[in-house]
């Protein structure tokens, strides 16, 4: 009578390949260069960063609390900033206008 092969094989899930990643990190990096004739033409670099809120802060990564469309609060920084280049383009125009 034969019997049944066994395997141990460790099964994991999405989840917790996903729960892994975001709690670690994982950096991905790449670069493209085309050139012609030892000349460069284009350089393309490619940084890609897969992490949580929490460990992007950890590492100092928070481009999205100043990024206008991620985030109220840039939104009123970013009016703030409007009203004084506003000012200075009328004091432009108007200093041209006088020469």
């Amino acid at each position: 009578m034969s019997q049944p092969i066994q395997s141990s094989l460790v099964t994991t899930n999405l989840a917790d390949i996903l729960e892994r990643v975001l709690d670690k990190g994982i950096v991905i990096a790449g670069d493209i260069r085309i050139s012609i004739a030892d000349v460069e033409l284009l350089t393309i670099e490619i940084r890609l960063l897969i992490c949580s809120v929490e460990r992007a802060k950890e590492i100092g990564i928070t481009w999205w609390e100043d990024n206008s469309f991620l985030s109220p609060k840039a939104k009123t920084k970013n009016k703030k900033l409007k009203k004084p280049i506003s000012t200075m383009d009328m004091l432009r125009k108007s200093a041209k206008k006088a020469v």
